[in-house]
């Protein structure tokens, strides 16, 4: 997700990368050109990855910071003039997972970076359970965070819209039992996801999904018999005029 501000270009997680090798590829069905996540910037937005002022990691599992960094000679980071907003707890924990999710967190890539960033006085660490991520003026990113698909779990939000990432991956997910395989711990996750929707409802905030490829978002409802649903998918199309609506304009 890209989020454009008067002096700032923020983007969300950066996807999976494109370095791990044909035999992960195939086991995860990961299809795409080189750099895509450069030649999206590029050709959609105008934008070259130097131009990237923030950089919100909602949590360090291979999918979501494999984008943050690249192997020529060596790995190195895609944006290198990003500051990178990352919960201390959650780094904490991801270098020192359980045999559970250990294959989720592929150290070796992201640790230099994040430790080049630290060096160079572009690491924001997040703490606690909620709070401010950044500011532009009086437009204001803060986050929440959920603990069942994994611990420190980042959500940013704004005053219209918050990113579901895990929590919520796709549209499908929406009801409070459905879950993902990954989450270290299901039962937290329902427990988040209740907590979460009444948050949501309260704000009138719009979901965003990362995983769905045919919705973008969504708005919550409620059922005759009182239970959450999805009330309004966002499909992913070029014409809706929603998707304007991604910035704080």
């Amino acid at each position: 997700m890209l989020i454009q501000t008067a002096h700032k270009n923020i983007l969300v997680d950066t996807g999976i990368g494109d370095y791990h090798g044909s035999k992960f590829d195939d086991r995860f069905g990961i299809q795409g050109e080189k750099n895509p996540l450069i030649e999206l910037l590029s050709k959609k937005c105008k934008l070259a990855p130097h131009d990237i002022t923030d950089l919100i990691v909602t949590h360090l599992h291979f999918d979501h910071v494999g984008g943050l960094g690249q192997t020529t000679s060596e790995h190195v980071e895609v944006f290198p003039k990003a500051t990178l907003h990352v919960h201390k707890n959650h780094y904490e924990y991801a270098l020192n997972p359980t045999q559970r999710d250990t294959g989720s967190f592929h150290s070796q890539y992201f640790k230099p970076l994040i430790e080049r960033a630290h060096a160079e006085g572009r690491l924001h660490w997040l703490t606690g359970e909620e709070g401010e991520v950044l500011r532009d003026g009086a437009d204001v990113i803060r986050f929440r965070c959920s603990h069942g698909h994994t611990p420190y779990l980042v959500h940013p939000y704004d005053e219209k819209f918050i990113y579901m990432a895990d929590l919520v991956p796709t549209s499908h997910h929406v009801p409070v039992p459905w879950v993902m395989g990954y989450d270290i711990a299901p039962g937290r996750t329902t427990v988040d996801k209740t907590d979460f929707y009444k948050f949501i409802q309260a704000k009138g905030l719009t979901m965003i999904f990362e995983h769905d490829v045919t919705a973008w978002g969504g708005k919550l409802g409620l059922s005759p018999k009182g239970e959450f649903q999805l009330e309004r998918a966002m499909e992913v199309t070029s014409s809706d005029p929603l998707i304007s609506e991604l910035s704080f304009d």
